[in-house]
């Protein structure tokens, strides 16, 4: 069981979300070094007009997964008994808004708070978690965040947070780094039930 929660923060894609994103694809099309960080290379590119080109390309990318996006299996429920046992919920995402917009409007998620990558540096920073956390007031130390990658775990230990790794299939590499891996979001509902202290 899991005590002294008052918030818990999500990832987006690959987490609430499956948008289908095929980044070995994009990085296939942009001619870029497998496994690099998007957005860090992208950052780094020296020249304006490839930048910019870039970057379209990557939001036509998010575009694209956006439209086809569907809820991972339980996400759905998961938010509803969050609001019900009055825990603090949003998203820290390295999408963009618009991405988001797109997928709140075609699967109707319900409002919630959100930090793109517009409004924070990029995870593994913990910028943007730090933040979402002083907007609701709420400890680090008292928040979990889920998330399905690397950057998500890094970024909640940076930050002083809980990790929680949502790992459906069970073959993760990064479960050592995770404080919690759970592959249905029941489980994290089970863990948190009857513990809320916000």
């Amino acid at each position: 069981m899991l005590r002294n929660v008052s918030a818990v923060f999500f990832d987006l894609d690959g987490t609430l979300l499956d948008s289908g994103l095929d980044f070995h694809a994009l990085r296939t099309k942009l001619a870029w070094p497998d496994k690099v960080d998007l957005l860090a290379y992208l950052a780094e590119l020296p020249c304006p007009k490839e930048r910019a080109k870039a970057a379209d390309t990557i939001h036509e990318f998010e575009m694209a997964g956006a439209a086809n996006s569907e809820w991972m299996p339980g996400a759905k429920a998961l938010l509803a008994f969050l609001a019900e046992q009055d825990i603090a919920t949003g998203i820290v995402t390295r999408n963009t808004r618009a991405a988001f917009d797109l997928c709140a409007s075609r699967l109707g998620i319900p409002p919630l708070a959100l930090i793109s990558r517009e409004d924070a540096p990029a995870k593994p920073d913990p910028t943007g978690l730090l933040n979402l956390a002083a907007r609701f007031s709420v400890a680090p130390a008292n928040t979990i965040y889920v998330g399905d990658y690397v950057y998500d775990l890094q970024a909640a230990a940076a930050a002083g947070m809980r990790s929680c790794l949502y790992d459906p299939s069970g073959n993760s590499e990064y479960s050592d780094q995770a404080d919690i891996t759970i592959r249905h979001f029941d489980q994290l509902a089970s863990l948190l039930a009857g513990f809320n202290t916000r």
